[in-house]
């Protein structure tokens, strides 16, 4: 158990310090909550008015690790996206879903990042991808982290004689607290094992990799040339261009994008996403509404176009 009286005699020391590093950390990605420290800061401030300083330094920490964020999704693209959400449980979920948030809310989306858990990591690299200007960039988040952190404080501060009390209690009996944190981390440890194991099981159906499918669509045999579907966002779409040859389709619309399609044709879905999540979840519903072969391909978009770019890099170097 953290010794809570060391971490308060550090914020009475210097608060703003504690809160900017601690702040800065947490925006970057690591597993350090801020929000304690913030009613701690609160709590321990003589008077409203002596909050700004430590709001300053919360505000600067926040828009300094988004910036990070940004730059990096701006240079890197959609792969920043992808290598964040790979910690997830559901990759391909973490990817379709905070676009979607993203572009539902807009510049918005930036300001209550900082109240949804995880979002607040993933979404100013997204809004890098996407080149979102950089000065409405800045004026959002900075605008988010002040509404975040100065509730934190304002609520510290009016609940300062609780929060006193239960820094008290949590002094009194740390080792009973710990027991049960440790408890409570180990049921919820043990509940994302299983739903990660649960979408390993969905994982273990046969794929079709980029030359396979490649080698298909060039096949002068009678045999069905398979359709291609492709899951990958609108945004990404416009982003990056459309694939030739495939339909563009959400995985909430499977139903109505395929179905012009006869099931006996084979269809191999794809997406931009880690772990090939979105086209595995795409070719188990295609398979359940009846559709007889349907495959992920492996490696999804990236695989693909580097696979057709192989030959022509080919041609160009003989």
């Amino acid at each position: 158990m953290p010794d809570i009286p060391q971490i308060l005699q550090y914020l009475r020391h210097d608060a703003v310090t504690v809160v900017f590093l601690n702040v800065l950390l947490q925006q970057i990605g690591l597993p350090v909550p801020a929000v304690p420290t913030l009613l701690l800061a609160g709590s321990l401030a003589l008077s409203a008015g002596s909050l700004g300083p430590v709001l300053v330094a919360a505000i600067l920490a926040s828009v300094l690790a988004d910036g990070l964020w940004y730059g990096a999704g701006r240079h890197f693209g959609y792969r920043v996206l992808a290598g964040l959400c790979r910690l997830s449980i559901n990759p391909g979920s973490c990817v379709s879903e905070t676009e979607a948030r993203f572009v539902r809310w807009g510049v918005s989306s930036l300001v209550v990042a900082k109240f949804v858990p995880g979002f607040s990591t993933v979404a100013p690299p997204i809004a890098g991808a996407l080149r979102m200007r950089l000065p409405g960039f800045l004026a959002a988040t900075a605008f988010g982290a002040g509404l975040w952190a100065g509730a934190a404080l304002v609520a510290g501060w009016l609940l300062r004689d609780a929060v006193t009390s239960i820094i008290a209690a949590l002094d009194a009996y740390s080792g009973r607290v710990l027991l049960a944190v440790l408890l409570l981390v180990a049921l919820w440890l043990g509940w994302k094992l299983w739903q990660k194991y649960r979408f390993r099981r969905l994982g273990a159906v046969p794929h079709i990799t980029p030359v396979e499918l490649i080698a298909a669509l060039a096949a002068e045999d009678p045999a069905p040339r398979p359709l291609l579907l492709d899951l990958r966002s609108a945004v990404m779409i416009a982003e990056t261009g459309p694939v030739a040859g495939a339909r563009a389709a959400s995985i909430d619309e499977l139903p109505q994008a395929v179905r012009d399609w006869p099931r006996e044709l084979p269809i191999v879905t794809m997406c931009a996403c880690p772990e090939d999540a979105t086209a595995i979840q795409a070719a188990h519903r295609l398979r359940e509404a009846g559709y007889l072969s349907v495959r992920p391909l492996r490696g999804g978009y990236h695989a693909w176009m580097a696979a057709n770019a192989a030959p022509a890099q080919a041609v160009q170097q003989s």
